[in-house]
């Protein structure tokens, strides 16, 4: 993208695993504050979930850990069962193989080393774990989780919970927040002319309309009145009449204040 664009300042919203395709969020310019925005939001991947192998990284890539035959797979009933099981709040253990930090190391790059890596338990969030297929060993699932939720420890932990060794074979993520895959291109197809306007990447925002006088306060980084009816509690897309993204704001009792704001005031 700098290569492309010219520009040095670029930032994403989360990366993918070496081995999984899909959707990744680009902001580029005074943009990028505004990725946080896009990052927290709800995440939706298609998954194959491989029974009968683990691996050391939890996905195809890594070293066998484990196997195991059974004399008869589970069944369908017990599979969606399972998924279900995993559905809301609860805890999860990141993958060895993962950017978490320990001690102010990634914890990859102690892994590769061969050190042992005990990562602390974190909250995740599971909206949605469908059945697409199964076909043994393989389950296809599609799921939609929080920030911070790992597919790969979600197939280990599956597996764990039918009996089995397992890892994510397959992961592809279709969608964050308002943006789906269908609607991406390849990143060699990355010009300016196909940049979206800070506005647009906002549009799962609710939106506040400014006059002259307080986009000039927020351009100065001023809390302004709200005028929403304490409707919503923020974030919130601060707009120009002519629809340009002047901040993003939260709210502070009776005001919006400015977190982010892109342009300011002269």
């Amino acid at each position: 993208m700098r290569r492309q664009l010219g520009l040095r300042a670029v930032g994403h919203t989360g990366t993918l695993d070496p081995f999984a395709t899909g959707l990744l969020v680009v902001f580029v310019g005074r943009a990028t504050r505004l990725a946080r925005f896009v990052e927290a939001s709800r995440k939706a991947y298609t998954a194959v979930i491989r029974l009968g192998v683990a691996t050391d990284t939890e996905d195809g890539t890594g070293q066998v850990t484990a196997s195991a035959t059974p004399a008869s797979w589970p069944t369908r009933s017990e599979v969606s069962a399972t998924l279900e099981g995993f559905l809301g709040i609860s805890a999860q253990r990141p993958p060895i193989f993962s950017a978490k930090h320990v001690a102010g190391t990634r914890s990859y790059e102690l892994a590769r080393t061969g050190k042992a890596v005990t990562l602390d338990l974190v909250e995740i969030v599971v909206d949605a774990l469908e059945l697409r297929s199964w076909e043994p060993p393989d389950i296809t699932v599609e799921a939609v989780v929080g920030k911070g939720t790992y597919l790969r420890a979600l197939a280990r932990d599956v597996g764990e919970r039918l009996g089995l060794p397992a890892h994510c074979a397959e992961l592809r993520r279709t969608r964050v927040g308002p943006f789906d895959v269908a609607d991406a291109i390849r990143p060699e197809q990355v010009t300016a002319a196909v940049v979206r306007t800070p506005a647009a990447m906002m549009r799962h925002l609710p939106q506040v309309e400014l006059d002259a006088q307080a986009i000039t306060d927020v351009g100065f980084g001023r809390p302004v009145a709200r005028i929403d009816g304490g409707g919503s509690a923020g974030p919130v897309s601060l707009l120009a009449p002519d629809g340009r993204l002047i901040a993003v704001a939260e709210a502070r009792g009776e005001v919006w204040q400015p977190v982010v704001v892109l342009e300011p005031a002269a």
